[in-house]
């Protein structure tokens, strides 16, 4: 087998995997040991990757409204369309629109052509969405995006401090490595500041379920805190005085009412992190998803600059990435208020990159960023858009909105890897991008390190790389001199040159060290960090260990803050607060996690979680479909119950889509607010209203082969090998089976109209069929007026099952697979090892109450842990019960 050293495509902790390819072609996928970020570790999702590489679905060749066209004619039909919106409207008109999953070569060469020649700043990414409140706090402090720590910090410190992270299924493998250092460590103390009780909370010395979006107000008393107990650190600082000031308003009892905590834990998190000398404060979206998401950011900042508590081992603020190459895409100016290499607008840097790049065409200011991008392309402002990489119809704000913008803009590029997603269906032109696995370029994770993602199959149809593609274009609209690219490494090694051209030690990222290496050089290139140059030819661990930051004088600034609440409080029409994010075993918005059959057996369909009274006093009950709505759009989901969440509070999963449901994105249920320096949108709070969806029947499909959705109100599909699965609901009277069965088939191939039937059937409204084409049944079809418990792994294995006899075969697929709910399998807890709750239930009654013991049983938790907080859950749920009863 021949082995290729990679890296993880999924979040920002930037794992290395090794991808092993078969002489069959087959893939298996490890962790790669020798690789800092992850030594060996990946997460459910990473050891997946191998379940994601198959072609079903992928887009292979060139599309023209609709149309499969020869590459040339679509990259002429491109950049004839481009130049001609140009000349008539300007380059204002124009925009790209990329994504953290673009590899940085990819992104260099986009944002080189749109900022440098083209000649408008219109470049954004989906980075905005999730990164670009950290940035802003981080530049605001350090005069540069310099994030300061490494993940050796983690394990290094006293005390952990997560803030708006559940990084437990967010980011498993920091988790893990987290877990690892307190099981060594016991003494190291961990703080979660979440308004939920998540799966982080597990290993947590203290939960703090703040007041959503008051956490700003918590780290300025913390603020105040160190100033009155005299915690000032060494550290030289700007502005120290006027940020003390805001801090002194900010009284015990004053914090412990804004953010609805006891003054009791409020105290004891400030004395811990007063008393500790090695603290690191991890944070994530929801800190950053916020209309104040920068003050946020310079809050927690605020307090390490004080006390001191950055530039050494085992310290520092740390704001760790949702994407694999987020911080790649802000290393070379992806963002729509960057110019280049972490250069802004200023005349000094506009002509400085106008002179490297050999351009007077260089964008003169800042151009819009996601947000009012959108917007603009709604108003006709912007006449095209090329969007790469990323699905915005499902994950901006008011994403209906988004939808409909795109639908009246004249030219929609879309670069993906998918035939269709929610964007694509909005594209005039398709172009076929390399997906992970085929593509070669680097990447660069959360603690700033480079790594390289290299290719290990071939390229599929007619896919190209988008650094290619881009390259293609450039030269169409008469740029090729400044475009001669032909290699990735070339790409690489311009953008090193940059970071470190008339540098000086004046901006923090420079990695011109690497600005010479050979193409072979590049190839083998070992992970490093940031700033690469002729003193630190091996990189760079943390940063400000000598106190020196980037502004002009060289200091650090404390940032004054005024604390605010989210800008939309609930009120009588919509009285509740919804909360979005990930699920564990899902990524963005499922493109590449929702083709692996084993990641949708965790958390199957879109769903709601509240507290049971909020269900109660609007009526709901567990596991019904019910409709969120707000302002701008609705949704339907199952309603979850959990008391771990707040009242007066609604989580509601980020990924589904109009591929996998019918009406689940949560998107087009939250405002456009953004944040007044970041201009990220606040996507972790929207006012909405919750109502039971009054449905009539419920009913599950399996077909075999890829076949439409079906006609219901509410649908989800389940992914499944060779199968078509999907969980519906509808609020009218099923009827006639026949004509349901009939109206559905319609579409189909004309096999599945002429099939011969098995069925049983009574006058409460059950309705179960099986068809047949032959001696091959195709369908299985379960219609009843209460949700269903069926078999889905027998069912699926029946199906595709000739070799059981024909009678065995048809009594299982009539009885549901002969399902009980005493012996269901139960949603998937260990993912890794498909371990069932109801198997997990089994051995807690048979006598394992540890999550130790039921890995030695069952293998689960054995593998990347992420299932672990679960499994102690359902131990804490219903062992000591067990154990009762044993007992009686």
């Amino acid at each position: 087998m021949n082995t290729c050293r990679t890296t993880c495509p999924y979040c920002g902790v930037g794992c290395g995997v090794l991808a092993e390819v078969t002489a069959e072609g087959q893939v298996a996928i490890s962790g790669d040991k020798a690789h800092p970020a992850n030594f060996g570790r990946l997460c459910v999702k990473g050891a997946a990757l191998g379940d994601t590489l198959d072609l079903a679905g992928r887009l292979l060749w060139p599309m023209v409204d609709g149309k499969r066209v020869a590459w040339d004619n679509a990259l002429d039909k491109v950049a004839n369309e481009l130049r001609a919106i140009i000349d008539q409207y300007g380059p204002q008109a124009v925009a790209f629109y990329g994504s953290g999953q673009l590899l940085t070569e990819d992104y260099y060469v986009a944002n080189k052509l749109m900022k440098g020649f083209i000649g408008s700043a219109n470049m954004d990414t989906n980075s905005r969405l999730c990164m670009a409140s950290a940035v802003m706090g981080y530049k605001r402090a350090f005069g540069a995006d310099a994030v300061p720590c490494s993940y050796e910090d983690i394990e290094r410190a006293d005390m952990v401090v997560l803030v708006g992270s559940n990084t437990a299924w967010a980011h498993p493998v920091v988790y893990q490595r987290l877990l690892q250092a307190k099981q060594q460590r016991p003494a190291l103390r961990i703080v979660v500041i979440d308004p939920r009780r998540t799966a982080t909370c597990d290993i947590a010395d203290l939960h703090l379920p703040l007041r959503p979006g008051s956490d700003a107000g918590l780290f300025n008393g913390l603020l105040r805190y160190l100033a009155q107990h005299d915690r000032r650190g060494h550290l030289d600082l700007t502005d120290g005085e006027t940020a003390l000031d805001h801090a002194q308003r900010w009284t015990l009892e004053q914090t412990a009412d804004f953010c609805a905590l006891s003054q009791q834990e409020i105290t004891l998190f400030y004395r811990w992190f007063a008393d500790t000398d090695n603290v690191v404060t991890v944070y994530s979206q929801g800190i950053n998803q916020s209309s104040s998401g920068s003050d946020k950011c310079n809050a927690i900042i605020n307090a390490h600059l004080f006390s001191g508590k950055l530039g050494y081992p085992g310290s520092g603020p740390f704001s760790i990435t949702g994407q694999p190459n987020a911080m790649g895409g802000r290393e070379v100016g992806g963002l729509a208020n960057q110019l280049a290499a972490q250069m802004g607008f200023t005349p000094q840097d506009i002509d400085r990159v106008g002179r490297f790049w050999g351009t007077t065409r260089v964008a003169q200011h800042p151009g819009l960023n996601a947000v009012p991008l959108f917007q603009a392309i709604e108003q006709g402002e912007v006449k095209a858009v090329w969007i790469m990489g990323t699905n915005p119809v499902v994950s901006l704000p008011d994403a209906d909105r988004a939808r409909r913008a795109l639908q009246r803009c004249p030219l929609v590029i879309v670069s993906d890897v998918m035939r269709h997603t929610d964007t694509t269906a909005c594209a005039r032109v398709l172009l076929p991008a390399l997906a992970w696995g085929e593509k070669d370029g680097t990447v660069t994770n959360s603690e700033r390190r480079i790594s390289r993602q290299r290719a290990f199959l071939p390229s599929p149809g007619e896919a190209r790389a988008d650094w290619w593609i881009l390259t293609q274009v450039a030269q169409r609209l008469g740029f090729t001199a400044a475009f001669p690219y032909t290699h990735p490494a070339q790409i690489f090694r311009e953008h090193a040159a940059l970071s470190g051209f008339e540098n000086h030690g004046t901006r923090a990222f420079d990695i011109s060290a690497l600005a010479t290496l050979s193409d072979a050089q590049w190839h083998a290139l070992a992970p490093v960090q940031w700033p690469v140059t002729a003193d630190a030819t091996q990189g760079t661990a943390r940063l400000f260990s000598e106190g020196r930051c980037w502004h002009p004088d060289g200091r650090a600034r404390l940032i004054p803050i005024v604390p605010s609440l989210p800008a939309a409080a609930p009120d009588r029409q919509y009285p509740l607060i919804l909360n979005t994010g990930r699920i564990r075993d899902q990524w963005h918005t499922m493109t590449r996690t929702g083709k692996a059959a084993r990641l949708l057996r965790h958390l199957s369909e879109p769903y709601c979680e509240m507290h049971p009274q909020d269900a109660a006093d609007n009526g709901i009950h567990a596991g019904e479909i019910v409709r969120l709505s707000s302002a701008h759009g609705w949704m339907l989901a199952k309603a979850q119950l959990d008391s771990g969440q707040q009242r007066g509070s609604v989580f509601v999963p980020m990924h589904w889509n109009q591929q996998f449901s019918g009406q689940a994105r949560v998107g087009s249920l939250i405002a456009p607010v953004t944040d007044p320096h970041s201009g990220q949108p606040e996507s972790k709070h929207a006012r909405i209203r919750i109502q039971p969806w009054a449905t009539r029947w419920f009913g599950e499909i399996f077909l075999l082969g890829e076949q439409p959705p079906p006609p219901c109100g509410y649908w989800s599909k389940i992914t499944a090998t060779g199968i078509s699965h999907y969980r519906m609901a509808e609020r009218e009277p099923f009827g006639d089976g026949w004509q349901w069965l009939a109206r559905y088939t319609a579409s189909m191939a004309s096999t599945f109209q002429q099939l011969t039937y098995q069925w049983a059937q009574s006058g409460d409204g059950l309705f179960y069929a099986v068809g047949w084409q032959g001696q091959q049944a195709v369908m299985a079809f379960y219609a009843q007026r209460e949700p269903l418990v069926l078999a889905s792994a027998v069912i699926y294995e029946t199906l595709l099952n000739d070799d059981l006899p024909l009678a065995e075969r048809s009594r299982i697929l009539l009885s549901g697979g002969a399902c009980t709910e005493q012996d269901a399998m139960g949603a998937t807890v260990c993912s890794c090892f498909g371990v069932g709750e109801g198997a997990i239930m089994q051995a807690i009654r048979g006598g394992c109450q540890t999550a130790a013991a039921l890995g030695t049983q069952l293998k689960c938790g054995t593998n990347c842990g992420s299932c672990i907080p679960e499994l102690k859950a359902l131990i804490r749920q219903h062992g000591e019960t067990i154990a009762l009863q044993h007992a009686g």
